[in-house]
Protein backbone atom coordinates (compact mmCIF):
# COMPACT_ATOMS: atom_id res chain seq x y z
CA UNK A 1 0.00 0.00 0.00
CA UNK A 2 1.39 3.39 -0.99
CA UNK A 3 2.13 5.92 1.74
CA UNK A 4 -0.21 8.91 1.70
CA UNK A 5 1.48 12.14 0.68
CA UNK A 6 2.35 14.16 3.74
CA UNK A 7 0.49 17.37 4.35
CA UNK A 8 2.09 20.44 2.71
CA UNK A 9 4.91 18.25 1.41
CA UNK A 10 5.96 20.55 -1.44
CA UNK A 11 6.13 23.58 0.83
CA UNK A 12 8.09 21.66 3.45
CA UNK A 13 10.55 20.38 0.85
CA UNK A 14 11.04 23.89 -0.46
CA UNK A 15 11.93 25.14 3.03
CA UNK A 16 14.68 22.51 3.14
CA UNK A 17 15.93 23.25 -0.37
CA UNK A 18 19.37 24.31 0.85
CA UNK A 19 19.93 20.82 2.24
CA UNK A 20 19.06 19.04 -1.00
CA UNK A 21 21.34 18.19 -3.89
CA UNK A 22 19.10 17.89 -6.94
CA UNK A 23 21.62 18.17 -9.75
CA UNK A 24 24.08 15.26 -10.06
CA UNK A 25 26.43 17.41 -12.14
CA UNK A 26 26.57 19.90 -9.28
CA UNK A 27 27.63 17.17 -6.87
CA UNK A 28 29.96 14.87 -8.77
CA UNK A 29 33.54 15.73 -7.94
CA UNK A 30 32.46 18.75 -5.92
CA UNK A 31 31.41 17.51 -2.49
CA UNK A 32 34.19 19.43 -0.72
CA UNK A 33 33.01 22.60 -2.46
CA UNK A 34 29.41 21.89 -1.46
CA UNK A 35 30.42 21.50 2.20
CA UNK A 36 33.09 24.22 1.89
CA UNK A 37 35.76 22.10 3.55
CA UNK A 38 38.01 19.10 2.90
CA UNK A 39 36.52 16.82 5.55
CA UNK A 40 35.86 13.14 4.78
CA UNK A 41 32.54 12.31 3.10
CA UNK A 42 30.40 9.51 4.54
CA UNK A 43 27.31 8.29 2.67
CA UNK A 44 24.21 6.59 4.06
CA UNK A 45 22.06 4.88 1.42
CA UNK A 46 18.45 4.69 2.57
CA UNK A 47 18.50 7.14 5.47
CA UNK A 48 14.83 6.70 6.37
CA UNK A 49 13.67 9.28 8.90
CA UNK A 50 17.24 10.31 9.61
CA UNK A 51 17.82 9.29 13.23
CA UNK A 52 21.17 7.69 12.40
CA UNK A 53 22.51 10.44 10.19
CA UNK A 54 21.51 13.22 12.59
CA UNK A 55 23.18 11.62 15.61
CA UNK A 56 26.33 10.92 13.61
CA UNK A 57 26.49 14.48 12.33
CA UNK A 58 26.15 15.81 15.89
CA UNK A 59 28.81 13.46 17.26
CA UNK A 60 31.28 13.93 14.40
CA UNK A 61 31.23 17.56 13.18
CA UNK A 62 34.49 16.98 11.32
CA UNK A 63 32.83 14.57 8.89
CA UNK A 64 30.53 15.49 6.00
CA UNK A 65 27.47 13.26 5.78
CA UNK A 66 25.40 12.63 2.66
CA UNK A 67 22.04 10.93 3.18
CA UNK A 68 20.35 9.27 0.21
CA UNK A 69 16.64 8.36 0.29
CA UNK A 70 14.40 7.82 -2.73
CA UNK A 71 11.05 8.57 -1.03
CA UNK A 72 10.19 12.27 -0.69
CA UNK A 73 7.58 11.42 1.92
CA UNK A 74 10.31 9.90 4.07
CA UNK A 75 13.27 12.18 3.41
CA UNK A 76 11.36 15.25 4.61
CA UNK A 77 11.26 13.70 8.11
CA UNK A 78 15.05 13.42 8.00
CA UNK A 79 15.67 16.92 6.66
CA UNK A 80 13.42 18.98 8.92
CA UNK A 81 15.29 18.27 12.19
CA UNK A 82 18.60 19.01 10.46
CA UNK A 83 17.18 22.29 9.20
CA UNK A 84 15.63 23.20 12.55
CA UNK A 85 18.87 22.63 14.47
CA UNK A 86 21.02 24.24 11.76
CA UNK A 87 23.33 21.24 11.44
CA UNK A 88 25.85 22.15 8.75
CA UNK A 89 27.55 18.84 7.91
CA UNK A 90 24.61 16.99 6.29
CA UNK A 91 23.27 17.10 2.73
CA UNK A 92 20.51 15.01 1.20
CA UNK A 93 19.92 13.31 -2.14
CA UNK A 94 16.36 12.28 -2.96
CA UNK A 95 17.00 9.70 -5.66
CA UNK A 96 17.42 6.00 -6.38
CA UNK A 97 20.66 4.23 -5.48
CA UNK A 98 20.90 3.05 -9.09
CA UNK A 99 21.97 6.62 -9.90
CA UNK A 100 24.72 6.78 -7.28
CA UNK A 101 27.38 6.88 -10.00
CA UNK A 102 25.97 10.16 -11.26
CA UNK A 103 26.45 11.92 -7.91
CA UNK A 104 29.91 10.71 -6.88
CA UNK A 105 33.23 10.68 -8.65
CA UNK A 106 35.95 8.08 -8.12
CA UNK A 107 37.44 7.92 -4.61
CA UNK A 108 35.14 10.65 -3.22
CA UNK A 109 33.66 8.64 -0.38
CA UNK A 110 35.34 7.35 2.76
CA UNK A 111 32.51 5.25 4.15
CA UNK A 112 29.14 3.88 3.08
CA UNK A 113 26.42 2.93 5.55
CA UNK A 114 23.77 0.37 4.62
CA UNK A 115 21.37 0.33 7.56
CA UNK A 116 18.46 -2.09 7.38
CA UNK A 117 18.17 -1.97 3.61
CA UNK A 118 15.21 -3.71 2.01
CA UNK A 119 16.30 -7.40 1.95
CA UNK A 120 14.31 -8.08 -1.24
CA UNK A 121 13.79 -11.70 -0.10
CA UNK A 122 12.33 -13.08 -3.34
CA UNK A 123 15.02 -14.90 -5.32
CA UNK A 124 14.09 -13.03 -8.50
CA UNK A 125 14.83 -9.70 -6.81
CA UNK A 126 18.51 -10.33 -6.05
CA UNK A 127 19.65 -7.54 -8.35
CA UNK A 128 17.65 -5.07 -6.25
CA UNK A 129 19.58 -5.88 -3.08
CA UNK A 130 22.00 -3.10 -2.16
CA UNK A 131 24.81 -5.63 -1.73
CA UNK A 132 24.34 -7.19 -5.17
CA UNK A 133 27.44 -7.02 -7.37
CA UNK A 134 25.71 -4.35 -9.48
CA UNK A 135 25.83 -1.95 -6.54
CA UNK A 136 29.13 -3.19 -5.16
CA UNK A 137 30.89 -2.24 -8.39
CA UNK A 138 29.63 1.33 -7.90
CA UNK A 139 30.70 1.36 -4.27
CA UNK A 140 34.19 0.20 -5.20
CA UNK A 141 34.50 3.04 -7.67
CA UNK A 142 33.37 5.85 -5.39
CA UNK A 143 35.11 4.57 -2.24
CA UNK A 144 38.72 5.37 -1.53
CA UNK A 145 41.15 2.49 -1.23
CA UNK A 146 40.96 1.16 2.31
CA UNK A 147 37.58 2.82 2.91
CA UNK A 148 34.66 0.65 3.86
CA UNK A 149 31.03 -0.33 3.98
CA UNK A 150 29.27 -0.69 7.32
CA UNK A 151 26.12 -2.79 7.09
CA UNK A 152 23.46 -3.62 9.65
CA UNK A 153 20.36 -5.75 9.10
CA UNK A 154 17.88 -7.87 11.01
CA UNK A 155 17.50 -10.29 8.09
CA UNK A 156 19.75 -13.36 8.35
CA UNK A 157 19.26 -14.43 4.74
CA UNK A 158 20.15 -10.97 3.44
CA UNK A 159 23.19 -10.87 5.71
CA UNK A 160 24.45 -14.21 4.41
CA UNK A 161 23.89 -13.01 0.85
CA UNK A 162 25.84 -9.84 1.62
CA UNK A 163 28.77 -11.72 3.13
CA UNK A 164 29.12 -13.88 0.03
CA UNK A 165 28.58 -11.03 -2.41
CA UNK A 166 31.09 -8.75 -0.73
CA UNK A 167 33.71 -11.49 -0.53
CA UNK A 168 33.20 -12.42 -4.18
CA UNK A 169 33.66 -8.75 -5.13
CA UNK A 170 37.03 -8.55 -3.39
CA UNK A 171 36.06 -6.71 -0.22
CA UNK A 172 37.91 -7.62 2.96
CA UNK A 173 35.40 -8.57 5.65
CA UNK A 174 36.00 -7.80 9.31
CA UNK A 175 34.21 -7.26 12.62
CA UNK A 176 31.34 -9.55 11.69
CA UNK A 177 28.67 -9.79 14.36
CA UNK A 178 25.72 -12.18 14.42
CA UNK A 179 24.16 -10.35 17.37
CA UNK A 180 25.53 -6.83 17.69
CA UNK A 181 23.98 -6.04 21.05
CA UNK A 182 25.23 -9.24 22.68
CA UNK A 183 28.67 -9.78 21.16
CA UNK A 184 31.71 -8.21 22.77
CA UNK A 185 33.11 -5.45 20.51
CA UNK A 186 36.25 -6.33 18.61
CA UNK A 187 39.16 -4.17 19.71
CA UNK A 188 39.98 -3.40 16.09
CA UNK A 189 36.47 -2.20 15.21
CA UNK A 190 36.20 1.36 13.93
CA UNK A 191 32.73 1.55 15.44
CA UNK A 192 32.51 0.24 18.97
CA UNK A 193 29.16 -1.60 19.25
CA UNK A 194 28.97 -0.43 22.85
CA UNK A 195 28.65 3.07 21.40
CA UNK A 196 26.46 1.97 18.49
CA UNK A 197 24.26 4.67 17.01
CA UNK A 198 20.91 3.04 16.42
CA UNK A 199 18.44 3.71 13.63
CA UNK A 200 14.71 3.87 14.24
CA UNK A 201 14.36 0.35 12.81
CA UNK A 202 17.11 -0.96 15.04
CA UNK A 203 15.38 0.36 18.16
CA UNK A 204 12.20 -1.40 17.11
CA UNK A 205 13.96 -4.71 16.40
CA UNK A 206 15.83 -4.62 19.71
CA UNK A 207 12.52 -4.15 21.54
CA UNK A 208 11.26 -7.24 19.70
CA UNK A 209 14.29 -9.22 20.85
CA UNK A 210 15.65 -9.75 17.34
CA UNK A 211 19.40 -10.11 16.69
CA UNK A 212 21.12 -7.40 14.70
CA UNK A 213 23.68 -8.57 12.15
CA UNK A 214 26.60 -6.27 11.37
CA UNK A 215 29.72 -6.27 9.22
CA UNK A 216 32.45 -4.02 7.93
CA UNK A 217 33.80 -4.49 4.41
CA UNK A 218 37.03 -2.82 3.30
CA UNK A 219 37.56 -1.74 -0.29
CA UNK A 220 40.72 -3.46 -1.53
CA UNK A 221 40.61 -2.20 -5.12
Amino acid sequence: MRMRTKKHLETRLEKCADLQINDPEEAKGNWNKIFQNNNPVYLEIGCGKGTFIKKNAEMFPGINFVAMEKDRNVIISAMEPIKKENIKNVKFICDNADLLDEYFDENECERIYLNFSDPQPKSGYKKKRLTHEKYLSMYKRILKHGAGIHQKTDNKGFFEFSLNSLADSGFLLKNISLDLHVDNPAESSETNPAENIMTEYEMKFIEMGLPIYRLEAVNNK
